[in-house]
C-alpha cells in the first residue's frame, strides 16, 4: 500500500438533459485535475443528463452511454489518469420489448482500460419505478493502480452490509458517486432539522471510515443551496475529512495518507475480526446464502 494517493473530487451544477455540455464540463475538470497531479478523478452520479427520468429524452440519452464511456477511456489514456466518471445510465433490452435502465459506475485505469464496474444495488425509493437494481450480485473489490477499490452509489451509503462485503474482499478505498439533495428529506424531517441531509452525510461518511478502517471518496452534485448539497469529500479514519467542498463548482485535489488505514486497523482490528472463522456476522449479499 502506497503511503499517499493524490485524488481529485469534481462537482458542478449538472444541467438537465444537456449531455454534451455536461460531458464537456467533466472533461475540462478532469484535465484540471490531471494538471494538478491527480492519479484519480471522480465525478458525480447522473453527471451526463441529471435526474429527469420522466422526460423521454432521458431514456434516449441513456442509449448513448457507450459513446461517452469510450470518450472517458480515451481521455484517461491521454492524461494517464484513472477515472470514475460518476455514474452512467445504461439502457438494456428487457422482457416483452421493454427497456431496463441500470445506474452504473466504471473504474477506468490510467491506460484507458476498464478494470471493473458496479451497478447500483440499493435503489432510492423515488428511483425504483425507473431503475433496475443489481439485486443479488455480490459487492466485489477490484485491483487498480491506486490500490484495491470498492465502488458504491449514493443510497448504498446507508447500508453497512455493502461496506462490510467490500472490506471482506479487501477494499481499501470506497468510491461513492452521488446525487444527494436537501429534498431527499421529507417535509416532516425538515421541520425538525432543515440541515437533516447534510447531517446524514457528514456523520455517516466518517462513521463508515471508522467502522471499516477504509478511506472514502464521496462526490456529489452542486448548485443552488436550496436544491443541492455539494459536500464532496475525501474522508479517512482517525482524522475524518481531509478535503471537503461546500456547494461551489470545481475541482479539489487532495492527498490521501493511506498509512491511516493501517493505523486504524491496528487499533480497531476490524478486518482481522472479519477474517476469523468465528466471526459472528456471516450474512453476505450472495446468491449462496
Amino acid at each position: 500500500m502506497a503511503p499517499t494517493r493524490r485524488v481529485a473530487i469534481i462537482q458542478w451544477h449538472i444541467k438537465e438533459l444537456a449531455i454534451e455540455e455536461n460531458h464537456a464540463t467533466a472533461c475540462e475538470y478532469i484535465r484540471q485535475a490531471a494538471a494538478q497531479g491527480a492519479e484519480l478523478a471522480v465525478l458525480p452520479e447522473y453527471h451526463l443528463s441529471g435526474w429527469v427520468p420522466t422526460d423521454p429524452r432521458w431514456a434516449e440519452q441513456a442509449g448513448q452511454s457507450a459513446t461517452y464511456l469510450s470518450s472517458y477511456q480515451a481521455l484517461a489514456k491521454e492524461l494517464k489518469i484513472c477515472l470514475v466518471p460518476g455514474t452512467i445510465i445504461e439502457k438494456h433490452a428487457g422482457p416483452d420489448e421493454s427497456s431496463l435502465f441500470y445506474n452504473t459506475a466504471y473504474f477506468i485505469s490510467n491506460d484507458g482500460s476498464i478494470l471493473g464496474n458496479y451497478r447500483k444495488k440499493n435503489i432510492w425509493h423515488p428511483e425504483r419505478p425507473h431503475l433496475t437494481s443489481s439485486g443479488l450480485e455480490s459487492h466485489a473489490a477490484i485491483d487498480t493502480p491506486i490500490g484495491r477499490i470498492g465502488m458504491l452509489i449514493c443510497w448504498d451509503l446507508a447500508f453497512p452490509e455493502a461496506f462490510r462485503e467490500l472490506i471482506a474482499d479487501g477494499a481499501e478505498i470506497v468510491i461513492i458517486p452521488t446525487f444527494w439533495t436537501p429534498h431527499d428529506a421529507s417535509a416532516e424531517a425538515l421541520r425538525h432539522n432543515p440541515a437533516s441531509e447534510a447531517l446524514f452525510l457528514s456523520s455517516t461518511l466518517t462513521t463508515r471510515c471508522y467502522e471499516n478502517t477504509c478511506g472514502i471518496i464521496f462526490v456529489n452534485a452542486s448548485g443552488p443551496a436550496e436544491d443541492f448539497l455539494g459536500m464532496s469529500q475525501v474522508t479517512l479514519p482517525i482524522v475524518g475529512p481531509v478535503a471537503k467542498m461546500g456547494n461551489e463548482e470545481g475541482v479539489l485535489v487532495a492527498d490521501m495518507d493511506l498509512d491511516l488505514l493501517d493505523i486504524a486497523e491496528k487499533n480497531y482490528k476490524v478486518r482481522e475480526d472479519i477474517k476469523k472463522e468465528g466471526w459472528h456476522y456471516v450474512y453476505r449479499h450472495s446468491t449462496s446464502q
